[in-house]
């Protein structure tokens, strides 16, 4: 029986990485905030986060200096008001941390500053090698002590409820119902979505959930085709893709094949220290040429050339990690393969974190704020969460009216297996085979030829998933009208069935993105265009199905060429 609601939330923020939480806390504590998560607070990329937070605080140090070495990383894309406003606000949100309890690692009384890849200055704030999870922690405390914000954790957003050209809610899972929620602002920050790669550093959660809902809504989309690939993390089956650091070759370690060879060397006179992207593309391109299965496949890190007290004093967590999964780095190499890592490109946003609907707003990997371009820069992605969450704290909110809302639609009970076991199988297949596909079409190396074969495997995919009568079922259910799913369902099923949806609309969009950016710049490589074009100084538009360029970013040529090592 369809009863009328009041609104239940001032703001929904989907997601619970640093971007989420830093968000929520950041809104004005007035407003009423849901935190939606799909899996337990505590999951997320960045927790996983082994890095920092680059902050110009040192005497020798400051924003211009930080502004120029992120514009030079990102290879002519960054959009400098962007950048300017990313690392002038970067020491009040370290200080916020710190006020919350961010136990960063010190000298003394000051807090210690790393120095890592492409910086000019030492500016990198670390706790330990697990930055990320010192801050969930922190910032997970904060929100649950929150009176303004309840936690909705293992529910899953299917998609956004847009009224008129307003996004006004979401389509909830929550246990065995599907429900329309109602708010007067959603927040997306829902992450990456490395998942779509066989080979990825980020944790199953990533599915790219919020770019994929942002665009079937209708939002533009701006730079996809940029991945940042890390070349060694550890790739043993059932162990996450643990990065294996630059520092370990810096010290000695020696990147070999099966055959113990050196191989590295083929590819660029630095061998195992040359760039990261010339690494990544020296193994791809290595596996590509001799194991059955490049998707899977792997080369060996050897640390035994580097002096044991030297791997003990510089690598205690690799040994622990190498430890865990059966690897004794001082008797045996590690097994390691490159994996997708970060995603410049995402939902487009502007400085105030607005996308271009009216009402959503995305932070985190899952936007497109302009301040990496084409490639990130070390330590300033969680550095973009806490800048661009903290635009939130002046959010404006429209009245809006109550909606009469029908009766949550129920999925079924328990564990049954209700799902069609053809269906079932097939969505399985494409979960499975889909991140293989685009490692060998869209990962480290890319041409034209391959791509478009990919495309069109993923577009007729995409075809066939529409037609499943589970896909029917659940995509014809409307905010105002109360239906039925005419076959019960599993939450287990339903999160395979909407993930692998997002990961075939991911899909599609990376690929017919690489397909259209004919040059290679940061971190998109086309082996058929192999150099930067500067008529390509431009970023990557997605409006629905068209693909189009921005006008002219930044014609400076320092910052078009020498992505990060």
């Amino acid at each position: 029986m369809e009863s009328t609601r009041s609104v239940d939330w001032d703001v929904l923020v989907i997601g619970g990485g640093a971007a989420g939480l830093y968000t929520a806390l950041c809104l004005p504590s007035h407003f009423r905030v849901g935190l939606i998560t799909k899996d337990t607070l505590s999951l997320s990329a960045s927790d996983w986060a082994q890095g920092g937070i680059a902050a110009a605080i040192a005497p020798e140090d400051s924003p211009q200096l930080h502004v120029e070495d992120t514009l030079r990383a990102g290879a002519g894309l960054c959009d400098l008001d962007a950048v300017q406003l990313l690392v002038e606000r970067a020491p009040e949100c370290v200080q916020s941390l710190v006020q919350m309890g961010v136990a960063f690692d010190r000298h003394g009384d000051a807090l210690a500053l790393t120095l890592e890849a492409a910086h000019s200055r030492r500016r990198v704030l670390h706790a330990a090698d697990t930055t990320g999870r010192a801050m969930i922690t922190t910032l997970t405390a904060q929100v649950l002590n929150r009176k303004n914000i309840q936690v909705l954790s293992e529910s899953l957003v299917l998609d956004l409820w847009l009224g008129g050209s307003r996004c006004q809610g979401v389509r909830l899972v929550q246990g065995t119902q599907i429900h329309w929620v109602q708010a007067r602002a959603v927040v997306l920050a829902t992450g990456g979505g490395g998942q779509v790669f066989a080979q990825t550093t980020n944790p199953p959660l990533s599915t790219g959930d919020g770019v994929a809902m942002a665009w079937r809504s209708g939002a533009q989309l701006r730079d996809l085709e940029f991945v940042q690939f890390h070349p060694t993390a550890l790739t043993k089956p059932g162990a996450p893709r643990f990065l294996i650091s630059e520092a370990v070759r810096g010290e000695g370690a020696h990147l070999i094949d099966d055959q113990g060879r050196r191989f590295a060397f083929d590819y660029h006179p630095a061998g195992e220290l040359a760039p990261r992207d010339v690494v990544s593309r020296a193994i791809f391109n290595h596996l590509q040429a001799t194991a059955a299965d490049p998707a899977t496949a792997h080369v060996w890190l050897d640390l035994r050339p580097i002096p044991a007290d030297t791997v003990r004093r510089r690598f205690p967590n690799i040994i622990r990690v190498c430890q865990q999964w059966g690897v004794d780095v001082f008797q045996e190499p590690i097994p390691v393969a490159p994996a997708a890592h970060y995603w410049m490109g995402g939902i487009t946003t502007d400085t105030l974190s607005r996308s271009t609907i009216s009402g959503l707003y995305a932070v985190g990997e899952t936007a497109s704020t302009g301040v990496h371009g084409a490639n990130r820069l070390a330590s300033n992605s969680l550095l973009e969460c806490l800048v661009f969450g903290a635009q939130l704290a002046s959010l404006e909110l429209p009245a809006t009216e109550s909606v009469t809302l029908p009766p949550p639609v129920a999925l079924g009970a328990g564990d049954i297996v209700a799902l069609p076991e053809t269906e079932l199988q097939q969505i399985q297949y494409w979960r499975q085979e889909l991140p293989r596909l685009m490692w060998r079409s869209a990962g480290i190396s890319r041409d034209g030829q391959t791509l478009d074969q990919a495309i069109h495997q993923v577009e007729r995919w995409r075809q066939q998933f529409a037609a499943l009568t589970v896909s029917q079922a659940l995509e014809q259910l409307s905010p105002t009208e109360a239906m039925t799913v005419p076959i019960p369902l599993s939450g287990s099923q339903i999160r395979l069935w909407s993930e692998t949806r997002n990961l075939l609309d991911i899909g599609y969009l990376l690929l017919h993105s690489a397909r259209f950016r004919t040059e290679s710049r940061g971190g998109h490589y086309r082996s058929d265009y192999p150099h930067p074009d500067p008529n390509w100084l431009v970023h990557t538009l997605v409006d629905g199905h068209i693909w189009h360029t921005s006008q002219p970013v930044c014609t400076a040529e320092a910052w078009t060429q020498s992505p990060p090592e």
